[in-house]
């Protein structure tokens, strides 16, 4: 269904397609591609947008939209994949190996899945392990928008990492109430 999902800079979903709905693609899509998504869709409720970024969305946005901001979004999706690409800074030795100019994550030698913006939060966090990250800041870098009051996105996208990364250790990221985010493993 996606063959050649990687060619592409961005996939933008729907969750009311005709055929097949967006939230299917974006269950198989770890498995396909790392290719970063961005959900367009009319279902605004918080359910469905906290839903589609637990699946891996690194965005959400409901229609109608202003075409400008739906731009903005995904020139900002496209500007934060491709930066950790780009980014040649060493990480600090870790449990955690991070393979930046291929995007792979491997903890104790097991590849673990990873959306694309799982893993530049993973980079962020890493390159500052034992310090506790601010959620600002962290949005701003990972996320490349300023952190809003009610913006729930990077606590959901922080909450499926940390899914991921339990297995391994009981407490991979620590929360720092009032102050951010802490990778302890």
């Amino acid at each position: 269904m996606l063959n050649g999902a990687a060619a592409y800079d961005l996939l933008v979903l729907d969750i009311m397609m005709p055929k097949i709905d967006g939230l299917s693609v974006l269950r198989q899509l770890p498995n396909i591609s790392d290719i970063p998504v961005i959900m367009l869709t009319a279902k605004g409720e918080e359910i469905d947008r906290i839903i589609g970024l637990e699946l891996g969305a690194d965005d959400y946005i409901t229609k109608p939209c202003n075409p400008r901001e739906l731009l903005a979004r995904i020139n900002a999706v496209i500007k934060r994949t491709s930066a950790a690409i780009s980014e040649h800074t060493p990480l600090p030795e870790s449990r955690l190996h991070l393979d930046q100019n291929q995007r792979l994550c491997q903890i104790d030698g097991i590849e673990l899945q990873v959306t694309g913006t799982e893993f530049d939060l993973l980079v962020a966090l890493l390159k500052q392990k034992g310090e506790v990250v601010s959620k600002a800041w962290l949005s701003e870098h990972v996320l490349q928008r300023e952190l809003q009051p009610f913006d729930r996105s990077l606590d959901v996208h922080v909450s499926r990492l940390r899914k991921k990364l339990q297995p391994f250790h009981d407490e991979p990221i620590k929360a720092v109430r009032g102050k951010g985010y802490q990778l302890v493993l």
